[in-house]
C-alpha cells in the first residue's frame, strides 16, 4: 500500500554555481592582459596582482541564460527581477541568482501502488504528466521544490482519482480519467506558477487471479452472444420453411419438382445415400422416382464395368 513516485523531471529551481561563460573569461584575461602591461611598464608586480583580483571581482558579473532558461535576480536577499535569455549582468557579491527555471514542457512519471478502487479492487497505476512554468517568479519564491510539489500533487490527485472510480470505468473511461486528473492537479499547482498540458496514463495492472476471472467473463459473454446468434438464425430458417411449405401446400407439381431436384442433387455423385422420410415418400410418390433414379444409375456404373472389361 505504500505509494512510490519516479520522477525524471530535472531539479531546476535549486541553486546553481555561478556559471562560467566565455564573456567571464574573456573579462578576467583582459585584467591579466593590462596587468601584464603595467607590471612591465613599472618593473612591479604590484599591477599585475591588483589586475587579476579586479578581474576575477569583474567575472563575477556577466552571466548568460539557455533560450529557454529565466534566471531569478535576488539582492541581498530580495528578489529583483528576471533575467534572460541570453547574457545579462549582476551586481559581484550583491546580487545573486537564486535559480535557473527552465520553461520548457517536462515530463514527470508517477505511479499509484495497490490503490484500492471504489469496488474494492488493488489496482498499480502508472501515468506521465506533461507540464511547465508559466509564472516564474511564482514557481521560485511561491514554493521550495515545485517539481517534487508538482510530482507529489500528481501522485495525491491519482490516488484520489482512482479511489471514488469503479475498475471497470477505469478500465474503459481512460480519457474522462485522464482529463479529470489533469483539471485537479492543474487546479492544484497554479499557485506554484505551473500548467499542465496533459496527463497520459500508461498503464493499468490488476492482480492475476482478478484478470482470470475477467477472462473467463469475457468468454462466457461471447459464447453467450453466439449462442442467441445461433438461434435467431434457427428461427429465420424455420419462419422461411413455413413460407416455403404455404407455396407448395396448394401446388403438387411445384413440390414434385422440388422433390426430383433433390433426388437429382443427391445421387449426381456415386455412392450417396440419401435419407427421405417415409411421409415423404408415400406423399409424393417418391419410391417410384427413387427406384428409377437407382435403377440408372446401377445400369450406367454397370456399363462403366463392361467398358472397363472389355478394355
Amino acid at each position: 500500500m505504500v505509494p512510490v513516485v519516479f520522477s525524471n523531471a530535472r531539479t531546476t529551481n535549486a541553486a546553481i554555481t555561478p556559471r562560467v561563460n566565455v564573456v567571464a573569461i574573456a573579462v578576467l584575461l583582459a585584467s591579466v592582459a593590462i596587468g601584464v602591461w603595467g607590471s612591465m611598464a613599472t618593473n612591479t608586480p604590484i599591477p599585475l596582482i591588483v589586475s587579476v583580483v579586479i578581474g576575477w571581482v569583474l567575472m563575477q558579473s556577466p552571466r548568460v541564460a539557455q533560450q529557454w532558461e529565466r534566471a531569478v535576480i535576488l539582492r541581498l536577499g530580495r528578489f529583483v527581477g528576471l533575467r534572460g535569455p541570453g547574457l545579462f549582468w549582476i551586481v559581484p557579491f550583491i546580487d545573486r541568482v537564486s535559480s535557473w527555471i527552465d520553461q520548457r514542457t517536462i515530463t514527470t512519471s508517477f505511479a499509484a501502488e495497490q490503490t484500492l478502487t471504489s469496488d474494492t479492487v488493488p489496482v498499480s497505476v502508472d501515468a506521465v504528466l506533461f507540464w511547465l512554468v508559466h509564472d516564474v517568479q511564482k514557481a521560485a519564491l511561491e514554493v521550495q521544490d515545485y517539481t517534487q510539489a508538482v510530482s507529489w500533487a500528481a501522485q495525491t490527485a491519482l490516488r484520489d482519482i482512482i479511489g471514488r472510480t469503479e475498475l471497470t470505468d477505469l478500465l474503459r473511461g481512460r480519457e474522462r480519467i485522464e482529463t479529470e486528473l489533469q483539471q485537479l492537479i492543474d487546479q492544484r499547482s497554479n499557485p506554484w506558477g505551473v500548467t499542465v498540458s496533459s496527463v497520459e496514463m500508461r498503464d493499468v495492472v490488476i492482480p492475476d487471479a482478478l484478470q482470470d476471472a475477467m477472462s473467463r467473463e469475457a468468454q462466457a459473454a461471447r459464447e453467450k452472444a453466439a449462442r442467441i446468434i445461433l438461434g435467431e438464425a434457427e428461427m429465420a430458417i424455420a419462419h422461411s420453411f413455413e413460407e416455403a411449405a404455404k407455396s407448395y401446400q396448394h401446388n403438387p407439381t411445384a413440390l414434385h419438382l422440388r422433390a426430383m431436384n433433390m433426388l437429382y442433387e443427391g445421387l449426381k455423385e456415386k455412392g450417396a445415400l440419401m435419407l427421405i422420410p417415409s411421409s415423404a415418400v408415400e406423399s409424393m410418390g417418391m419410391g417410384g422416382l427413387m427406384g428409377a433414379a437407382a435403377l440408372a444409375q446401377t445400369q450406367l456404373t454397370g456399363g462403366d464395368d463392361k467398358d472397363k472389361k472389355v478394355t
